[in-house]
């Protein structure tokens, strides 16, 4: 086995276009129902949001890093739940907050 310098086998890093390892928090994902299209953050707090996320481990909604409140991360820091996606039609794009990257 191959291992490059942080000790880690090349053959597990080099699954995404040969980029990074593949984040398994994707398969361990729960099918949910997703809460109204609405932050109840911001809403408690009179603020807006500028796109809302949902945590695919319990459906939550909240906005996003780029919204003043930044609900979604709070979401993730009081629960552990390491998946979003943005609430839009047809969209496959997915977050995870322990890798710091798209999935």
């Amino acid at each position: 086995m191959t291992l490059d310098a942080q000790r880690t086998s090349a053959t597990d890093r080099a699954r995404l276009n040969g980029q990074a390892p593949r984040c398994d928090h994707v398969d361990l994902l729960p099918a949910v129902e997703y809460g109204p299209p609405e932050c109840k953050g911001c809403l408690a707090l009179g603020q807006t949001w500028t796109r809302l996320l949902v945590c695919l481990t319990c459906g939550w909604v909240a906005c996003s890093d780029d919204s003043p409140g930044r609900h979604a991360r709070a979401h993730y820091r009081e629960t552990d739940h390491p998946v979003v996606t943005v609430l839009e039609p047809r969209s496959t794009w997915r977050w995870c907050y322990v890798h710091r990257r798209t999935v």
